[in-house]
């Protein structure tokens, strides 16, 4: 598509992110630079910087998205989503500077003055909200490199399709749970944990995807979700796109158990749905604690 045009993939390693640089044209002269998060956890895209096909889909996808004729409803979306965050001004004095223009905005001289800048980034992330990161940009007001950002006008929660959920939900989720990481079967410091479906995202459709979390009941949380570090959701994240591609189910550490099924996703379950959710049970990642238990049982 000639009106894409690649400049180049960037990592942002800290954040376990990666970007494709592109220029954007469309037919009304306008050009929109930007950066397309091709692996960013919160929105669950994950695409391998090798997999040019699906690179291309995705930045088609995302180039409809954010013309620039769609911006203006765009923000009177987002002007009705913090009408019902009151207490939230610090942090939405940010989303307005980075949505202004929806180009990069250099952290020391072009946001608020916040000595807290990162975590009022970090809760517009929570909050769906798509944005990029070059961690040494050179600001010719600052005259010096520093830290750039820049916000996607796309829906929040990303265009894939996956369910986010607020700062406030995690919260409650962590605590029900009880800060139990299910890999490392203890409890730990809440900061490290997310919550991690159990049904993965790389099977869901349109109908998988609930309209919001906020009205999960305690019994819905138990059911699908477990927590996980950071490290052990992306590890997941892997294991379950490899699943998907090859039908070869997961292991952890290298033990072939299933309490259900076989090494081999079952032939006769869709690959996507909620009726593919049965084909993911008795494979350690879905449930990890379950399957400690079932593995304990299989060795007394």
């Amino acid at each position: 598509m000639n009106k894409i045009t690649q400049l180049g993939i960037r990592s942002h390693s800290k954040a376990s992110e990666k970007y494709v640089d592109v220029t954007f044209s469309y037919d009304n002269g306008l050009y929109f630079n930007t950066s397309v998060p091709i692996q960013y956890r919160r929105t669950g895209i994950d695409i391998p910087e090798d997999d040019l096909n699906q690179i291309r889909d995705y930045l088609i996808k995302v180039y409809n998205e954010v013309n620039p004729d769609n911006w203006e409803n765009w923000k009177k979306e987002q002007a009705d989503f913090w009408k019902a965050k009151p207490k939230a001004d610090t942090t939405k004095s940010f989303f307005d500077k980075l949505t202004e223009d929806f180009e990069y905005k250099c952290v020391n001289c072009q946001l608020p003055n916040n000595p807290n800048w990162a975590r009022r980034i970090q809760d517009l992330k929570e909050f769906g909200y798509t944005i990029a990161t070059k961690l040494s940009e050179y600001c010719p007001h600052c005259n010096k490199n520093t830290t750039h950002l820049i916000m996607l006008p796309i829906k929040r929660g990303g265009i894939t399709g996956y369910e986010t959920w607020s700062s406030e939900l995690r919260t409650r989720i962590v605590s029900l749970l009880k800060s139990y990481d299910v890999f490392e079967a203890k409890t730990t410091k809440k900061e490290g944990l997310l919550p991690d479906h159990k049904f993965s995202e790389i099977r869901w459709n349109d109908e998988t995807k609930r309209e919001t979390l906020e009205n999960l009941t305690d019994k819905e949380i138990l059911r699908d979700f477990q927590l996980l570090s950071n490290q052990r959701n992306q590890q997941k994240r892997e294991i379950c796109r490899n699943c998907y591609q090859t039908g070869k189910r997961g292991t952890i550490y290298g033990i072939p158990f299933f309490y259900e099924g076989t090494e081999n996703w079952d032939s006769s379950i869709p690959k996507n749905g909620k009726s593919a959710e049965k084909g993911c049970i008795g494979c350690a990642w879905y449930d990890i604690e379950r399957w400690r238990q079932e593995l304990i049982k299989k060795l007394k």
